[in-house]
């Protein structure tokens, strides 16, 4: 072999390794008054975001559940590289970040006794292996996000679950219309071990369908009725999120 064909082998080998590599998914979630919502999406939209770009970090989604009428949750999915060096970064870079500090002023210089948020949760997740990069949503037409998580009551149940995805469900899922954003295993966080997904539709009457079709789908059926897939083995709780994006969500 000649070093001019070693060498594009070399560099067609890598290129494949970074496509098949994994994405890393930070997952906020903060809990605020309705009345606050506009002030988090000030700095969200013309802070928070504006400096990821800056850093090459994204997409950002940002989603809203409406829950009580004088509470909200705002959920914020950030987009990072394989490379887990601008997690560690990114802490670090927005304190010194004067164009950021000065877009977020309003929002850092709250009193103590009127916060924007209660508090902020936050989760690490790691792309499966079955969809190891985000499928970003059109943004330039209506949607809505379903955002799931499959709580498993130990490491081998949680493995089992992400293996029945990578093998059979996640192809049962786009022929029947459940569109996939992200599927990602949570590497730290609360209620682990877990799997999170998210799913994209053009509104709830689509969302509703599309997941009738799938529990009566044969194929689906079939997957389920193998025993070491069964539900009762595998997950020990689910939680299902239908969220709204904002106007400045990248996802």
């Amino acid at each position: 072999m000649s070093l001019a064909t070693l060498g594009a082998t070399t560099t067609a080998v890598a290129a494949a390794a970074e496509q098949n590599a994994r994405e890393l998914y930070e997952l906020r979630v903060y809990s605020l008054p309705a009345n606050k919502q506009d002030a988090l999406d000030g700095y969200l939209s013309h802070a928070f975001i504006p400096a990821l770009k800056r850093y090459n970090i994204g997409p950002v989604g940002v989603f809203v559940e409406k829950g009580e009428a004088d509470k909200r949750k705002v959920y914020v999915l950030i987009v990072y590289s394989p490379s887990r060096q601008e997690i560690a970064a990114l802490s670090a870079h927005l304190p010194m970040d004067e164009e950021y500090r000065k877009a977020a002023k309003e929002y850092l210089d709250v009193p103590p006794n009127d916060p924007v948020y209660t508090r902020i949760d936050s989760w690490l997740l790691s792309a499966i292996e079955g969809m190891p990069r985000l499928a970003k949503p059109d943004t330039g037409k209506p949607r809505l996000l379903n955002l799931r998580i499959y709580e498993s009551h130990n490491e081998r149940a949680a493995q089992k679950k992400i293996e029945m995805f990578n093998k059979s469900e996640l192809a049962i899922f786009r022929r029947v219309g459940l569109s996939p954003v992200f599927f990602a295993e949570t590497l730290v966080g609360t209620a682990m071990p877990s799997l999170t997904y998210m799913l994209v539709f053009p509104d709830d009457a689509e969302r509703q369908a599309a997941w009738s079709r799938f529990v009566k789908d044969e194929e689906w059926l079939k997957l389920k009725a193998i025993p070491e897939y069964a539900d009762k083995e595998i997950v020990s709780r689910i939680t299902n999120k239908v969220l709204t994006p904002t106007s400045y969500s990248e996802i």
